[in-house]
């Protein structure tokens, strides 16, 4: 047997150089340098490796003859300098050093577990150096490695498990090889269905990683982590079910999300068109009230296109990155998960991590679970614990797919446990806003006389129940303005809007927004031209503006107003030719028998006009004969004389720009019809749909009523159904609140004490006190005061002192 030789102890000799002695790194870089000038040395300490390598399994076998060598610190020591040292020198060695890896792989494979933690770590590293020098395949020690991560020793988990991810992040950095992927995903995921919970935690954790990392972003490797929420083990359920719903943070979509300002985001993203001149007139003309509010609705704006782009992006792209998006059986996911925990027996927070689990994917894949809403309806109470987050999943699992009468039960039970007029405000408030949450995606389930009483909640004087309401009436002034009174539908963009039918669908035949092609020049002269109507609407909105928390009551895309954003000097501008042309152009699907008896009528009631007229206009006749003509009996005769013309005028006019409407969208679309669209045509509708977009943002600023996949890919933010409730304070709280707000005052002291501790020096009537006085001073100052006091004397006899002076 060799003796064992120490790396510090015993310095080596070079061959051929016996007087010069080397320790063991000083070998390993000269060997590097002249691999083949030192083979000696190589056999000898590949020769100490073996043997230290028998003395530690032999020890570990706990054999009579040795049982105390296993006890001995050097043994350890030298085996784990030894590997190291192999390790390094093994790419200038390939021949020499073949076996070296498979054993040390096998050495650590059988005696892991009974190995001191030090040579283990360093064995360990020895290990991943072959692996990182590509000796040694990632797919032969990923099993190793894995089970390394079970070991109750915290360095060699950590060690272990950074080492498989970065190995398999530095495998894709260029390119992804799927076939070695898949053999590596293969060993992961048999480790993650084993019952062993140590292994399967360890395996979940890396996926997780890998997952969030995106190396991993794949089908199999989301449908994996998912289907690890149905592990034997409850503590596999609630790490997956924590990984599913902390990977997908709701965006705050608030100024610090948008940390960039508006002139760089446009720069950055050149389909967020603004008007110069507006911006121009937000920051330069008009009082610091008016500018301030003018950058709001600007920033408002902006805010919104943004949004919808990252919105649009994120769906076209499929750039959405949580594994509840990539599952491949949504429908079969959801029913067990919910069948789970229904028979369960875990404590109430990990119910509801599963209950918001399945609400997201119901809501995100548009699923149908019609036991869902009922189970719900159980724990829809305000005294539960965690009402909010319970309402924001109930909200987050309603969608245009499931049947109105699914939902309507536990939609009934939160208005009347919620809303009414016992209810405390807070409750009130959360009720109105799931209310208005549900009825946005679901707008079929309010009726009228609910709406009406529930629209009565505006007059409170509680700032979070007032707000929710008007909220309310915010959202049925766009979707359903007909359910409510006429007093609070405001100026409607669409008077006639409606929701649509359960199961109604809009089937596309055409290009989605190709008519913007078709109306591109209008659109530029309306963006060049809409400066002064984007001024105007700026005006109007600064004088009938009041206060941003009340007009800011709904939030969806970059905040709504109450206020009616319509321009009243663009209502009274409008001619009476434009009024006719909207209705032209509105009934001009009817027949032309029908247009020819509604012209024969209006000649009819033209010509009762006119005679009419004429027959006023005698009097004046009469008098123009004298001479002494009325000049406003002038105009207004000569006016009604033109009326027949002007309406004959009118008529045609219309009848000419209709024909001539027709022929160019008829003959635009033939056009497009012929051809093919290319990328230039779609990212010219892009552009033209984002002017459009800016310019009714910017014109209105009232919100836009999102579709169901927007509305399926954003989480309900259970503190925003919240909104302005002030929750009651504990007494160490108020008292908290009170002595912050003594901070700037003093202690308390009374108005004589402050006076005694006066620091500003002494008043001139106490300094005469204490002034010392000659004596000559002294007679001076008491003969002057005997002088005045005998001049007062004889003025008081020469003068009149009243009825009652005799009695002094």
């Amino acid at each position: 047997m060799v003796s064992l030789v120490s790396g510090s102890a015993e310095p080596l000799s070079a061959s051929g150089r016996s007087s010069e002695k080397l320790s063991l790194p000083s070998l390993q870089s000269k060997m590097k340098t002249d691999p083949e000038g030192y083979g000696t040395e190589l056999h000898l300490i590949r020769s100490q490796f073996y043997s230290a390598l028998e003395l530690q399994q032999q020890a570990a076998l706990n054999f009579s003859s040795i049982s105390g060598v296993g006890a001995d610190p050097t043994v350890a020591k030298d085996l784990g300098e030894r590997a190291m040292f192999l390790a390094h020198v093994t790419p200038f060695y390939p021949k020499q050093l073949t076996e070296f890896p498979s054993d040390l792989a096998a050495f650590l494979k059988s005696s892991a577990r009974t190995l001191p933690s030090g040579l283990r770590f360093h064995v360990t590293q020895a290990l991943i150096l072959l692996v990182n020098r590509k000796i040694v395949d990632i797919k032969d020690t990923l099993a190793l490695f894995m089970e390394l991560q079970t070991l109750d020793d915290r360095n060699l988990r950590k060690l272990a498990f950074s080492h498989v991810v970065h190995s398999i992040r530095r495998m894709n950095k260029n390119h992804k090889n799927e076939a070695k992927n898949r053999a590596l995903q293969n060993v992961l995921f048999a480790l993650l269905q084993q019952e062993d919970e140590a292994k399967a935690k360890r395996s979940l954790i890396t996926l997780c990683e890998l997952h969030r990392r995106k190396v991993w972003f794949d089908d199999r490797t989301a449908n994996a982590i998912c289907m690890a929420c149905f592990h034997s083990s409850s503590r596999i359920m609630i790490a997956v079910l924590s990984f599913l719903l902390d990977y997908e943070k709701i965006e705050d979509d608030d100024e610090d999300a948008d940390a960039l300002s508006s002139e760089d985001e446009m720069a950055k993203n050149p389909q967020v068109v603004i008007n110069k001149e507006t911006a121009y007139k937000a920051h330069h003309k008009g009082t610091t009230a008016s500018k301030k509010k003018k950058k709001a609705k600007l920033q408002r704006a902006i805010r919104s296109m943004k949004r919808q782009q990252r919105l649009s992006s994120e769906s076209s792209n499929n750039s959405y990155y949580s594994p509840l998006y990539h599952l491949k059986d949504a429908q079969g996911f959801v029913e067990k998960l919910f069948s789970r925990l229904q028979t369960c027996n875990e404590r109430f927070e990990v119910k509801m991590m599963m209950l918001k689990v399945i609400a997201r994917t119901v809501g995100l894949h548009h699923l149908i679970l019609l036991n869902f809403y009922p189970f719900l309806q159980r724990y829809v109470q305000p005294h539960q614990k965690d009402i909010t987050n319970l309402l924001a999943a109930a909200v987050q699992a309603c969608h245009d797919m499931v049947p109105p009468d699914a939902v309507e039960p536990l939609f009934k039970q939160i208005v009347n446990q919620f809303v009414h007029d016992r209810s405390r405000p807070e409750a009130i408030a959360v009720g109105l806003n799931v209310i208005r949450e549900i009825c946005l995606r679901m707008p079929l389930l309010m009726n009228e006389d609910l709406l009406q009483d529930l629209v009565l909640y505006k007059k409170s004087h509680e700032k979070a129940v007032s707000a929710a309401a008007r909220s309310l009436i915010t959202l049925f002034r766009e979707i359903c303005p007909s359910l409510l009174v006429k007093k609070d539908r405001g100026r409607l963009v669409d008077p006639k809007a409606k929701p649509k039918a359960y199961g109604e669908v809009n089937v596309l035949s055409n290009v989605p927004d190709i008519e913007l092609l078709e109306n591109e020049d209008e659109i530029d002269v309306s963006e060049d031209d809409g400066s002064g109507d984007e001024a105007a609407s700026i005006s109007s909105d600064d004088d009938n503006e009041d206060s941003d928390d009340e007009k800011r009551l709904y939030t969806m895309d970059g905040g709504s107003e109450d206020d009616d954003m319509v321009d009243e000097e663009e209502d009274e501008n409008v001619s009476i030719d434009e009024d006719e042309s909207d209705s032209d152009d509105a009934d001009g699907e009817e027949n032309d028998d029908l247009d020819e008896v509604e012209t024969e009528e209006l000649d009819a009631e033209e010509d009762d006009d006119y005679e009419e007229v004429s027959d006023s206009s005698k009097p004046d006749d009469s008098a123009g004969d004298d001479g002494n003509e009325d000049p406003k009996a002038k105009a207004r005769k000569r006016k009604l004389s033109d009326f027949e013309g002007q309406l004959i005028a009118a008529d045609t006019s219309l009848r000419a720009l209709k024909r001539l409407a027709e022929a160019k969208m008829s003959g635009s679309s033939s056009d497009l019809a012929d051809g093919i669209l290319s990328d230039e045509h779609f990212q010219k509708i892009k552009k033209l749909k984002a002017k459009k977009e800016a310019k009714t943002a910017l014109a209105q600023q009232g919100f836009k009523i999102p579709s169901s996949d927007q509305l399926s890919f954003k989480r309900v933010d259970p503190s925003k159904l919240e909104a302005h409730v002030r929750l009651r304070l504990n007494k160490e709280e108020r008292l908290a609140l009170v002595k912050a707000g003594r901070e700037d005052r003093g202690q308390y002291q009374a108005r004589t004490a402050i006076k005694q501790n006066k620091t500003g020096g002494l008043s001139n009537r106490q300094k005469e006190h204490k002034k010392y006085m000659p004596l000559a001073a002294k007679k001076a100052k008491a003969q002057r005061s005997r002088q005045e006091k005998n001049k007062k004397r004889l003025r008081s006899g020469k003068q009149f002192r009243g009825k009652k002076a005799w009695k002094q």
